[in-house]
C-alpha cells in the first residue's frame, strides 16, 4: 500500500478577499503522529496561522491532546486552568470536560445522550443576547446573527496563553447560512455558514495600522484584569463582539476570588511569531483593564482603554479580512492562539445539535513582544 505524502496547501480565497492566512494539511496520521509530520504541521501553523486537517472523525481525545501538547511539551494544564470551576465565570456554561482527558473540552449545542464518558449532557451554544448590550430582534434571530466574543483562548491570569488550540468538529448541523450584523453604525455584514468559527489575523490587523499606531502598539503593554472572566461577568459586549461597553458593571476587585498580585498579567500589545518574526496585534479586548505606555504613563480609565483597543483592532474584523470556516464533520482546525483572534458565531434552533471538542494547554512561557516595550 502506497502511503501518500503529507502536503500543505494554502486555503483558496475569493477574488478581492483580504484573507491572507489559512492552509489545509492532507494525509496526516494524527493518531500515530511522527516527528516528521509534526514538524510540517508546526511549520504550517506558524506560517499560515490556521491549519485545517480534514477527515479526522476517528481522532481520539488522547491523540488530540498529544498533538496540541507537542507545541509545548512541558505544558500539561488546560489553558484556562480552574477558570471553569467558578460558576460566575462567563465561560462556565459553555464547556464540559472529558473525564478521561481533562485537557479536552466538549462544546456545542443541544442534547447529547452519551459521548466520551459524558452522559445526558445539554450543550449551550453561546448566544449574543446573553452577552451583548443590544441584540438582534427575535423575529430575525435564525436568519441573522453576530460575532459573539472576539478573543484569545487564555486565562490571562496566572497561566501563560496557550500557543495553539485544536478544535474538532464531531457533529455539525447541515445546510443553512446566516448573516452576521456588525450593528455598529458601519452597515457591514458578512454571510457565514451556520455555526462557523470566525478568525481574524493579528498580523494583518497590525499591517493595517498607521505608522504612528504601529509604533504605539509595539511599545505598549496591556494589563489584564485579575480573574478576567469573573470580572467581566456583570458587563455587556459591544455589538461587533470586539470588547465591552463601559457602564461600571464589572465585578469590583474586592468581590473577585482572592487576587495574587504577581499573577496579574501585563503582556505586550503585539506578539512576535516564533518562526516568521511577524508581529500580530494580539489583545483580548474583553479582558483589558489598563495600558502601560513606553514613557511610564499608565492609562487607567477603562472607557479610554477600551476605545483605544477597539479603534486599533476594529479594521482587522472588517468582512473582507474575516475567515469564517465552513465546518464539516471530521474537520480538525488548529489555530495559532498567539497570532489570531477568533469567535463563535451563530444562532441555533433547539433541534440543531452541534458537538465539538476543544483542546489547548497553558504555555510554559509568556508571549514575546517586539522588544520595544519597557519592562513593567
Amino acid at each position: 500500500m502506497t502511503v501518500k505524502p503529507v502536503t500543505v496547501e494554502p486555503l483558496a480565497q475569493e477574488p478581492g478577499s483580504g484573507i491572507n492566512f489559512g492552509a489545509t494539511v492532507s494525509n496526516a496520521d494524527l493518531e500515530n503522529l511522527n516527528d516528521e509530520t509534526f514538524a510540517l504541521i508546526r511549520d504550517a501553523l506558524f506560517k499560515h496561522q490556521v491549519v485545517v486537517i480534514k477527515n479526522q472523525t476517528t481522532l481520539s481525545p488522547r491523540a488530540q491532546f498529544e498533538l496540541t501538547n507537542r507545541f509545548d511539551p512541558l505544558a500539561t494544564n488546560y489553558g484556562h486552568g480552574k477558570t471553569l470551576d467558578s460558576k460566575r465565570s462567563v465561560l462556565h456554561p459553555d464547556l464540559k470536560t472529558i473525564p478521561h482527558q481533562p485537557q479536552v473540552q466538549v462544546i456545542g449545542n443541544g442534547f447529547v445522550a452519551s459521548y466520551e464518558g459524558l452522559e445526558n449532557i445539554t450543550l449551550r451554544h453561546p448566544h449574543h443576547r446573553t452577552f451583548h448590550k443590544t441584540s438582534i430582534p427575535a423575529e430575525d434571530d435564525l436568519a441573522f446573527t453576530r460575532f459573539y466574543r472576539w478573543h484569545i483562548d487564555a486565562a490571562l491570569y496566572a497561566l501563560p496563553p496557550p500557543i495553539v488550540t485544536a478544535l474538532l468538529a464531531v457533529k455539525v448541523p447541515a445546510g443553512r447560512r446566516q448573516i452576521v450584523r456588525y450593528d455598529d453604525g458601519s452597515g457591514e455584514e458578512l454571510d457565514v455558514p451556520l455555526g462557523t468559527t470566525a478568525f481574524s489575523n493579528g498580523e494583518t490587523t497590525y499591517t493595517l495600522l498607521s505608522e504612528e499606531d504601529k509604533a504605539f502598539v509595539r511599545s505598549t503593554r496591556v494589563e489584564y484584569a485579575p480573574h478576567p472572566y469573573v470580572w467581566m461577568s456583570g458587563a455587556k459586549s459591544r455589538s461587533d463582539g470586539l470588547g465591552m461597553v463601559t457602564e461600571g458593571l464589572e465585578i469590583p476587585l474586592v468581590d473577585l476570588p482572592p487576587i495574587e498580585e504577581d499573577k496579574i498579567q501585563i503582556l505586550p500589545m503585539v506578539w512576535k511569531n516564533p518562526v516568521t518574526g511577524g508581529l500580530a496585534l494580539q489583545v483580548h479586548p474583553s479582558a483589558v483593564r489598563k495600558l502601560h505606555l513606553k514613557d511610564g504613563t499608565v492609562i487607567e480609565d477603562l472607557a479610554v482603554v477600551r476605545e483605544i483597543v477597539h479603534r486599533l483592532q476594529r479594521p482587522g474584523i472588517a468582512p473582507r479580512f474575516v475567515y469564517a470556516h465552513d465546518w464539516e464533520e471530521g474537520d480538525l482546525v488548529l489555530f495559532h492562539n498567539r497570532g489570531v483572534l477568533h469567535t463563535v458565531v451563530g444562532a441555533f434552533a433547539e433541534d440543531e445539535v452541534r458537538l465539538f471538542r476543544q483542546c489547548n494547554v497553558a504555555a510554559t512561557e509568556l508571549p514575546v513582544g517586539s522588544g520595544e516595550e519597557i519592562a513593567v
